[in-house]
């Protein structure tokens, strides 16, 4: 059985355990067995990594112009460190978070790797000075310029689908901005924080300047991080029920808040869609049993098309079958859910599509055969109505549910009648067709004609309930800075 490090907490420069030396066991979701052991937070630990961060912003040059390029080679040599530890990371998504071998090198570490190189690309694009020209204002002539700065420190709080990859998504474009951080990862994946702290040092991270904390409590130090006033800034990735209350905790001292939250997203396949078999037969909810904020786990087809679709995915079901739930297989996509938690969570929504009338076309059950683990089949619902809970709310797991439309209209309808807006796609023969359709779904983001519409080089975030702000890109940078106006008398003006 395989024994993953313990996960150690990083604080002014010290990789350390807990105060007073408590830990708590790590589960496997692939075994339900002990697989390591993590340092247990406490407040007083979290304190002291607040106070860390505090002091290495106001008091050391990280944040200033002069060290911007110096920030820039620190993060690239950190970089090459995580690189240096690619097998290591492995480890850590397949088991902290129940990564199949084939979800691993994609999602789970290449993507996030990649991300970061796309952080270094775009980094030269920020703009930290802009002209906004000459203005007559009091009889003189003003210049103005607005200059980027800093927000100061960021509380980055991030969730155990794909950890490495959220981790990457806010230290790297903080410290890039010039802030300080405290990463706090979740309870279930602390491995894949700890490895931030156990690289720092070695890469050149002054004293300070990114601390990660984590313990058994998921809340404790999320919401000492919310509510301390030391803390400019929350970067959260989770659900939205959370999120809403950083937003109404975070408010007692008007703290900056980047949210991205849930999704329920759409895909539309309309009736000329030219890969019509391929476009219905790959939105299969499998990949990572479906723990994907932007999966699409909402596919919309055509009514005059419905049955052929119903067809379609019982024979690519039907052929995925018993290929899934292996940790060696190199070619697996799908593991177990995170946590038993997670898999009766799941399990109770497949009762209540039960419950609500839909048609179980394929999957629903628990697999204990697959191992010791928390596996549930991959699912799918058809003769689902967008008003059923499982249409509504996010599951989280390997649930699929299969909408039929009237028109394009009623696609967009029922596209939009969702609380989420984070991604989504349009399939069509017609691109035009499919432009104007994606245009009109209150989506972050939408792929038409599976077009490669999330990566590291550009914005990422969500409308509605599904979050506030961007990450990645240019604007995930940008995301972890204030703008400051200057302006001052530069001539008299002519008169009149």
């Amino acid at each position: 059985m395989t024994t993953l490090p313990e996960a150690k907490l990083f604080i002014d420069g010290e990789l350390r355990g807990a105060t007073g030396g408590a830990t708590y066991d790590l589960t496997s979701p692939w075994t339900g067995e002990t697989v390591g052991k993590a340092a247990d937070a406490t407040r007083e630990d979290v304190e002291a990594a607040i106070a860390a961060a505090r002091n290495a912003f106001d008091n050391t040059d990280w944040a200033s112009d002069e060290n911007r390029q110096n920030r820039f080679e620190i993060v690239k040599k950190y970089r090459a460190l995580f690189e240096a530890n690619r097998d290591r990371l492995a480890q850590l998504a397949v088991h902290e978070a129940g990564a199949a071998q084939g979800a691993v090198f994609r999602a789970h570490v290449n993507m996030a790797l990649d991300g970061w190189d796309d952080y270094l690309a775009v980094f030269p694009r920020v703009e930290w000075e802009k002209d906004y020209g000459e203005k007559e204002a009091f009889g003189s002539i003003h210049k103005r310029i607005a200059v980027r700065e800093a927000v100061g420190v960021v509380g980055a709080i991030t969730p155990w689908n794909v950890p490495l990859y959220v981790n990457i998504g806010k230290v790297v474009a903080a410290l890039l901005a010039g802030c300080t951080v405290i990463l706090k990862p979740a309870p279930n994946t602390p491995g894949m924080g700890a490895i931030f702290g156990e690289l720092a040092n070695e890469a050149g991270i002054p004293k300070g300047v990114l601390n990660v904390v984590f313990g058994e409590d998921p809340a404790l130090a999320g919401e000492m991080l919310v509510t301390d006033p030391r803390v400019d800034l929350i970067s959260f990735t989770g659900s939205t029920g959370v999120g809403k209350r950083i937003m109404e905790q975070g408010a007692q001292t008007l703290k900056r808040v980047f949210l991205e939250l849930g999704g329920k997203s759409a895909k539309i396949v309309l009736d000329d869609a030219p890969n019509f078999a391929m476009d219905v037969g790959m939105t299969m909810l499998v990949f990572h049993a479906g723990q994907g904020c932007a999966v699409q786990s909402r596919l919309l087809v055509p009514r005059s098309r419905y049955e052929e679709a119903k067809q379609i995915l019982k024979g690519a079901y039907t052929q995925f079958g018993d290929n899934w739930g292996d940790p060696e297989h190199p070619q697996h996509i799908m593991g177990p859910v995170v946590s038993k938690r997670q898999m009766e969570r799941v399990l109770s929504y497949i009762d209540i599509g039960k419950q609500e009338g839909a048609t179980l076309l394929h999957g629903g059950s628990a697999r204990p055969d697959k191992g010791g683990g928390w596996f549930i089949e991959p699912t799918v619902f058809v003769d689902v109505t967008n008003d059923m809970r499982i249409a509504q709310e996010e599951i989280f797991g390997p649930v699929l549910v299969v909408i039929p439309f009237e028109d394009d209209e009623d696609a967009i309808r029922i596209a939009n009648e969702s609380n989420y807006g984070l991604s989504g796609g349009v399939s069509s023969g017609d691109h035009d067709r499919a432009i104007r359709v994606a245009k009109r779904i209150r989506t972050g983001s939408v792929s038409v004609n599976n077009g490669m519409c999330i990566a590291g080089d550009i914005p990422f975030g969500g409308y509605k309930a599904s979050g506030v702000g961007r990450e990645w890109g240019v604007e995930g940078i940008e995301e972890y800075t204030e703008l400051k106006m200057l302006a001052w008398p530069v001539r008299q003006a002519e008169p009149a």
